[in-house]
C-alpha cells in the first residue's frame, strides 16, 4: 500500500466541542467534523463537570462527519490518536463505568484539598522537591481527594483513575494506561523520574496506587481500535496509539519538537509552551514542568483565561468575531492606559484560584466600548507576558511562537502577542494543532510498529507547515506595553487580599 493510501485520525476532545480529522500519510488533511459537548449544569461557584458519555457521542458525531467529507475508504485508515483536555478526573468503577461526572480542568473547587495535599507533603517547596512540579488547584489529585471527602459512597466504588483522553482510549480499545505526558499533569507522578510518586499517593489513600493505570512512553502504541467500534466506522484493524492531553498533542501538531520554538494557544484557556530534552523544573512552581507526548519535556505556562473573557463581552454586546476586532482597533495600543484583568474564573499563573476579574482605569477617556474591548484582549496577553517572561528567566530562548487555537485566527490578537512577548508569531496551514498532532502521533507509532526508525521530530519536519505570512514586533510599541506590564503585575498583586475577601462574599 503506497504512503498516500494510509490514513491516520486524529481526535480532539476539548471543553467545548471534540474534532476529527482524517489525514493521508503525508499529513495533507482529507476531512474535518466537530461536535459540541454539553456542560454540567446547577453546578456551585468553581465547579465545573461533564458526563463522559458526552465526549463519546461528540466523538462518533465529528468522526462520521470527518469520514464523509474526506470521501475515502474507511477500510484505509490504519491508526488513530486521540488528544483530551488535560487534568480532568474521570472515577471508574469496577465494570468500567463512571461514578459520577467528571471533573474537570477548569474545576476549582478543590481548593482546600490541593492545600491540605500540599501541607502533608511538606509544604510548596517540598512538593515542588519531591515530584518536580508544583501543585495548581484544577490538578488530578486533588480532585482525588475531594470525592474521598466530599463522596464517600462514590469513592467507595472507585477502581480506576483517568484522564479524558485515557477514557476516549479505553473505550476505543478496552485497555487503561496513561502516557507520561497527561500523567504529568495530574500531579502524582515525578516528572524526573516518570513514575508514580508514592509518598503524595500515601497522602490521599495507600490503596490508591492499584487504582492507578500503567504508565506508558509516548512511543508506546496502545492496542487496535475493537472490532464492533472499527465496524461501526467501516474501517478494519486500526492501530491506536498513546494519545495525550491537548497540550502535548497541540506541541506535534504545531512542530514544537525541538528547542527553539515556542507554541502559544489562545483558547478557552491560554498556554505557551516549549520543547526541553531534559527536565524542565521551575523552583517557584509557576511554570508547569510537563513531560511531553515525544519523549522530552514540556515546560508550560497556562492561564485559566482567554477566550472566555471575549466570549462574554460578545454576548452582552452581541458581537461577532470581527465586530469585536474592528471595535478594539479603533482604540489605541494600550486602550489609553485602561487595564483588564482577565481572572473570570480565578487564574493558574499566578496562583490565583480565588480571584475575579477587574477593569482599572476607567475616566471619561476610556469608558467606552473601544477601549473596553481593547483592554479585554490585552490583558488576556499581559496575563500570559507574566509567565512569558519568568519562563525566559528560567533560560528559554524562543526564536519564534507559533500559534494556535481559536484566537489565533485574529491577527490583531497575533500583534498584540509579537509586541507584549517582543517574539515573531507565525501561524499554521492546520489551526487545529490537537487533533492534528494526534493523528501525526499515531502515525509516528504505526511506522515504528510497522519496522520504521523514525523520529516525531522527523515526522512533523516532514508534515507541519507554516503559513507564509510572519506578525512581527512593532518595536514602538514595546516601551509602552513593558510599562503596561508592571502595572498589571502590580495591580493583581496588590488586590490579593481584596479578590479572598471578595470570593468569600460571593460564596
Amino acid at each position: 500500500m503506497k504512503s498516500a493510501e494510509r490514513y491516520a485520525v486524529g481526535i480532539d476532545s476539548g471543553t467545548q466541542s471534540t474534532k476529527a480529522l482524517v489525514i493521508d500519510y503525508s499529513g495533507k488533511v482529507k476531512g474535518r467534523g466537530q461536535a459540541s459537548h454539553k456542560m454540567a449544569t446547577n453546578l456551585k461557584p468553581g465547579e465545573s463537570e461533564q458526563d463522559p458519555r458526552t465526549w463519546i457521542e461528540a466523538l462518533g458525531k465529528a468522526l462520521k462527519t470527518a469520514l464523509t467529507e474526506s470521501k475515502i475508504n474507511p477500510g484505509q485508515i490504519v491508526s488513530l490518536g486521540v488528544s483530551g483536555q488535560q487534568h480532568g478526573f474521570v472515577p471508574l468503577d469496577k465494570a468500567g463505568k463512571p461514578v459520577r461526572p467528571a471533573k474537570l480542568w477548569n474545576d476549582t473547587s478543590t481548593i482546600e484539598e490541593t492545600e491540605m495535599i500540599v501541607k502533608k507533603m511538606g509544604g510548596k517547596k517540598a512538593f515542588i522537591e519531591k515530584l518536580g512540579i508544583s501543585l495548581a488547584v484544577g490538578y488530578t489529585v486533588s480532585k482525588i481527594l475531594w470525592l474521598k471527602r466530599k463522596e464517600p459512597a462514590r469513592y467507595a466504588r472507585l477502581k480506576t483513575v483517568l484522564l479524558p483522553h485515557n477514557y476516549l482510549n479505553f473505550w476505543l480499545t478496552g485497555k487503561l494506561a496513561m502516557e507520561y505526558g497527561d500523567a504529568s499533569g495530574t500531579g502524582l507522578m515525578d516528572i524526573r523520574r516518570r513514575v508514580w510518586n508514592k509518598e503524595v499517593i500515601a497522602a490521599i489513600d495507600p490503596e490508591l496506587e492499584s487504582k492507578l493505570p500503567p504508565l506508558l512512553h509516548p512511543a508506546e502504541t496502545l492496542g487496535y481500535l475493537k472490532e464492533n467500534i472499527a465496524s461501526c466506522f467501516g474501517m478494519n484493524k486500526v492501530l491506536v496509539s498513546s494519545g495525550g492531553g491537548d497540550n502535548m498533542m497541540a506541541a506535534i501538531g504545531t512542530g514544537n519538537a525541538s528547542p527553539g520554538v515556542s507554541t502559544v494557544s489562545l483558547g478557552t484557556s491560554g498556554t505557551v509552551y516549549s520543547y526541553s530534552q531534559g527536565p524542565f523544573v521551575d523552583p517557584e512552581g509557576e511554570i508547569a514542568a510537563f513531560c511531553d507526548s515525544t519523549g522530552g519535556w514540556l515546560p508550560l505556562l497556562c492561564t485559566m483565561n482567554v477566550t472566555n473573557t471575549t466570549e462574554y463581552f460578545k454576548a452582552l454586546l452581541r458581537l461577532s468575531n470581527k465586530n469585536l476586532e474592528k471595535m478594539a482597533s479603533k482604540a489605541p495600543a494600550g486602550a489609553g492606559g485602561l487595564i483588564f484583568l482577565p481572572f473570570i474564573d480565578g487564574e493558574r499563573v499566578p496562583v490565583l484560584a480565588f480571584a475575579s476579574g477587574v477593569l482599572f482605569g476607567l475616566n471619561k477617556r476610556t469608558f467606552n466600548s473601544s477601549c473596553i474591548a481593547r483592554a479585554i484582549m490585552e490583558g488576556t496577553i499581559l496575563n500570559l507576558g507574566y509567565g512569558f517572561s519568568r519562563m525566559r528567566s528560567l533560560g528559554l530562548k524562543p526564536a519564534e511562537i507559533r500559534a494556535t487555537g481559536g484566537g489565533a485566527k485574529s491577527r490583531f490578537w497575533l500583534q498584540i502577542v509579537a509586541d507584549i512577548f517582543k517574539t515573531p508569531v507565525v501561524t499554521l496551514a492546520e489551526q487545529e494543532a490537537a487533533a492534528y498532532g494526534a493523528a501525526l502521533q499515531s502515525i509516528w507509532s504505526y511506522r515504528r510498529e510497522t519496522g520504521e526508525t523514525i523520529s516525531i521530530q522527523e515526522i512533523v519536519c516532514e508534515t507541519v507547515k507554516k503559513e507564509k505570512r510572519c506578525v512581527e514586533p512593532q518595536l514602538r510599541n514595546s516601551a509602552l506595553y513593558d510599562s503596561l506590564q508592571g502595572r498589571f503585575n502590580s495591580l493583581w498583586k496588590t488586590l490579593i487580599e481584596e479578590f479572598r475577601i471578595q470570593k468569600k462574599l460571593q460564596a
